[in-house]
């Protein structure tokens, strides 16, 4: 068997230790990747003058799989973001953001296990027609939604739910108010769920699905929204299960496949061994089944699991008072 080479992007701030923790669980189960290592955000920009340097992209287009680490974008300049940079460049347009109810966190919530999936290019992040007026008094931008966006993504909802054996799909719109595009995608979304009848379907406004969310997120299996919706409903879920430290990432493709941590870079802890490095190594965990290795997936989940269950050296946001490194080793020797 060919051994599969990984793009891997550490990132900023704390993006390098929790990646290194993520890549030293991988090899200790066995997992046999090669690794490529590349830059981008703050550390690339010091580095080569660039938030994106060609090389990057050069080896996510040659290796096909890549695991991310949290990037910096400057705010202003007009710099781009590099995430959506990422997405629109490799046409990732399914956002695939799974939460799940983990023992002996702080969660406010238990058997949480909710999967959004969002529409990754397009929406309100398009980036399309915005101006800003000379005087600065008025500001626009274009929303755009295509049928084969939206055919796409619902797609994959629906093959997910099947493969994943899940019960129900959860169509997230705002027809009532944006009746162009939410509109168009409520009415593909339902012309494609009727292609799956062994599927449960739901419809639902956005601003009542995070209502619904806080107060009965037992009712939710498997979400699929546009890009803007997608975003926020996702961190939504990220707060039901303890918070973005405790959720992962992927972004695919036809081409190409990113996997990553959702939360920030958090440069204020960057160096100092207190990262709780579980979002990166869940991320990890996503790569692995994607490359139908799902043996060393569940092994390393269970791992995961049991560290934090037993509280056994868990870092501060786990209600513990260890580190990163002594997180990592807590759960490289249940492997």
């Amino acid at each position: 068997m060919t051994q599969r080479t990984i793009t891997v992007i550490p990132g900023d701030g704390i993006g390098p230790d929790i990646i290194d923790s993520a890549l030293k669980i991988l090899d200790k189960a066995g997992c046999d990747f090669k690794y490529e290592f590349a830059d981008a955000g703050l550390t690339a920009l010091e580095k080569h003058g660039e938030l994106l340097p060609q090389r990057t992209l050069d080896l996510i287009k040659k290796n096909g799989v890549s695991l991310k680490g949290p990037l910096t974008t400057p705010i202003g300049k007009g710099f781009t973001s590099i995430n959506v940079t990422l997405r629109k460049t490799f046409n990732l347009y399914a956002n695939l953001r799974p939460v799940v109810s983990f023992k002996g966190t702080k969660a406010r919530y238990e058997n949480i296990d909710i999967i959004t999936v969002r529409e990754n290019t397009q929406g309100m992040y398009s980036g399309l027609g915005q101006t800003v007026s000379e005087d600065g008094c008025t500001a626009e931008a274009m929303s755009l939604v295509t049928r084969e966006g939206a055919e796409r993504i619902v797609i994959f909802a629906y093959e997910l739910a099947r493969k994943e054996n899940r019960k129900k799909v959860t169509i997230v719109h705002k027809a009532n108010i944006l009746k162009s595009t939410s509109g168009l995608f409520l009415t593909v979304a339902r012309e494609i769920s009727k292609k799956y009848p062994d599927i449960e379907t739901a419809e639902m406004i956005v601003d009542a699905t995070c209502m619904k969310l806080v107060m009965n997120p037992e009712e939710f299996d498997v979400i699929v929204t546009t890009n803007l919706f997608g975003d926020i409903i996702s961190d939504l879920c990220a707060g039901l299960v303890g918070g973005l430290g405790m959720a992962p990432g992927a972004n695919i493709g036809d081409d190409a496949a990113l996997f990553e941590a959702v939360h920030g870079s958090a440069p204020d802890i960057a160096g100092k061994n207190l990262a709780n490095p579980t979002s990166v190594i869940l991320a990890s965990i996503q790569m692995l089944e994607y490359l139908g290795m799902q043996e060393k997936a569940d092994a390393i989940r269970t791992a995961v699991t049991a560290v934090i269950e037993e509280g056994d050296r868990t870092t501060c946001d786990l209600g513990g008072t260890h580190g990163t490194t002594d997180f990592t080793q807590a759960v490289m020797e249940r492997l």
